[in-house]
């Protein structure tokens, strides 16, 4: 049994009291943080002390990373050639991803009802779900073949901080995992293992770190400063909850009332629900399935938006 609370944006208004009070979940005893993707932020935990009223012990995984790399400098080279090489797939798959988006927002915008307007708007999906898949693969294969060469759990500074990572784990009664930068954090929660220490924990995770546990970490923003602003597959998550894309602080980053915009994103990730998250929102997971939530908006593949509901 686990229960996965994700939230979104708690930098304005935190609501993760609240949102246990809300689902009669007791105050947790003992209570530890993943803030790793603030990077050199890690560990700032004032505010969000108060906000609990009650101490919270960060785990401090930037921190416990940078030193191994300091006393294994070969696993910090190896990291860092692999960090290379996911990005310049990346920029391949963002070059394909251009063109390729660029024809499906166009056939989404269409409002020709006709049969040939629906073939090619499914054409055009299943080209872009066909780049998502085949940057995933690569990307699995950079991280399998990282393993296989490094073997992480067998050096020495690795395996003594999982050790204690565990302990420290396991007596926890609740672990917050934060937001950030998702890259950085995702990387530091694999070298510990926490994919394997966090099942079966009660967890509450937002922003980036709500991202980090689904199955797939979506980039997007329909006006960034720079760039095309189109959505794109980034990582794999650590797959605690499955069939969900998270997008955090949607109302600010994406055009919600633009119904081609929100169609394609529907369609692109279907059969998996994409939810806006923004200030005051949550959504609550038991035993893999949704079972509470507050606020928070689905992305339907008519181009409308509509609450989150739990399906019995």
């Amino acid at each position: 049994m686990q229960d996965i609370l994700i939230l979104g944006p708690q930098l304005r208004a935190p609501v993760l009291r609240d949102a246990f009070a809300r689902i009669s979940l007791e105050r947790p005893a003992s209570i530890v943080a993943i803030t790793a993707g603030w990077q050199e932020r890690e560990g700032e935990l004032d505010a969000l002390e108060e906000h609990l009223g009650q101490p919270v012990r960060d785990l401090r995984l930037y921190e416990r990373a940078e030193a191994i790399f300091d006393v294994d400098r070969a696993l910090g080279e190896a990291h860092r050639a692999r960090q290379n090489r996911l990005k310049e797939i990346q920029d391949y798959y963002r070059l394909r991803l251009d063109a390729a988006k660029t024809a499906a927002r166009e056939l989404m915008a269409r409002e020709d009802p006709g049969e040939s307007l629906r073939r090619a708007r499914r054409s055009a999906v299943a080209t872009l779900r066909r780049l998502d898949a085949e940057l995933l693969r690569e990307i699995g294969r950079v991280h399998a073949e990282f393993e296989t060469a490094q073997r992480t759990a067998e050096r020495p500074a690795v395996a003594r901080q999982r050790v204690e990572m565990r302990r420290v784990v396991e007596e926890a009664a609740l672990v917050l995992v934060a937001g950030g930068h998702v890259a950085v954090l995702l990387n530091r929660l694999r070298l510990f293992d926490l994919p394997g220490l966090l099942r079966g924990k009660l967890v509450a995770a937002w922003s980036a770190g709500a991202m980090a546990l689904s199955d797939r970490v979506v980039l997007f923003h329909d006006r960034p400063p720079q760039g095309a602003g189109n959505a794109e597959v980034f990582e794999a998550g650590l797959g605690l909850v499955s069939a969900a894309v998270f997008l955090p602080d949607a109302s600010a980053r994406l055009r919600l009332r633009d119904a081609s915009r929100v169609r394609l994103l529907a369609h692109r990730f279907a059969p998996a629900t994409c939810y806006a998250l923004d200030d005051g929102d949550w959504l609550l997971w038991r035993n893999g399935r949704l079972d509470d939530c507050s606020g928070a908006k689905r992305l339907l593949r008519s181009g409308r938006l509509a609450p989150a509901r739990v399906v019995p």
